[in-house]
């Protein structure tokens, strides 16, 4: 039995990923700070993944190890993430950087080391991180995000290096994809994100991926037998469409 871990999975990409997952028959264990609608072969836990300590606590119990134990195959998607906080150095607020970081980095880093300790006992495990254009290029406004998303990238290089029996790793940029982060970037303050005319024009001239489209794409190459063999990965080498923004 296949059985992923993804962070996220009641919003945007995350629900088409959490869609995805459950239709091909993978049993999905989704953490957020929100409840999706009650599936088969869905299993939530309400967590605010902002909250390293929260987090830490709740992974030091048995809860990773139970999903995992009868699992053949433990896939790890490490999806949620913030855009928050917008604005140039000097301006942002430092606890919504703080908690950015929490969210961007430091979750799916307690996740990764909790997922790879819960699941030696399988042959096949691998981790996805959901990564963005802005982890590979620079965007005035964005340090914050464009940070964390090189964090990750970083991550699951070094990962790979380390060469942990069975484990395949890689981050991929999904593209630009219509979603709730979409808007969020469209109705940000030209100040704050002085990049943002161009999403605006990205929306009206009806280039935005849809969460469908990359979800299958993600989980495409995330089971695929070549899956791991290139670390950072684009949507569009994937046969995806989009800039390879976020």
């Amino acid at each position: 039995m296949i059985k992923a871990i993804l962070t996220g999975h009641t919003r945007g990409l995350g629900a088409a990923l959490r869609d995805e997952l459950l239709a091909r028959g993978i049993a999905v264990l989704g953490l957020a700070r929100q409840r999706a609608a009650e599936q088969p072969q869905l299993q939530q836990h309400l967590i605010d993944l902002g909250d390293s300590a929260t987090l830490a606590t709740w992974l030091a119990g048995p809860a990773l190890a139970n999903f995992l134990a009868d699992a053949t195959q433990a896939l790890l998607i490490n999806n949620a993430g913030t855009l928050q906080p917008m604005g140039p150095a000097g301006m942002q607020d430092n606890a919504a950087l703080a908690r950015a970081i929490a969210l961007n980095v430091a979750a799916p880093l307690l996740l990764t080391n909790s997922f790879i300790a819960a699941s030696g006992h399988l042959a096949d495990r691998r981790i996805l991180h959901i990564s963005s254009g802005a982890a590979r290029n620079a965007y005035p406004g964005w340090n914050a995000y464009c940070a964390g998303k090189a964090a990750l990238d970083r991550h699951a290089e070094a990962l790979k290096l380390e060469a942990a029996p069975g484990l395949r790793i890689a981050s991929l940029a999904p593209g630009v994809i219509d979603t709730d982060m979409q808007a969020e970037i469209r109705a940000s303050d030209a100040t704050a994100f002085p990049l943002r005319d161009r999403f605006v024009a990205l929306k009206a001239g009806g280039q935005l991926s849809s969460p469908t489209s990359a979800a299958k794409s993600a989980v495409d190459h995330l089971l695929s037998a070549n899956f791991g063999e290139k670390v950072l990965v684009d949507v569009r080498e994937l046969g995806g469409t989009g800039e390879a923004l976020p």
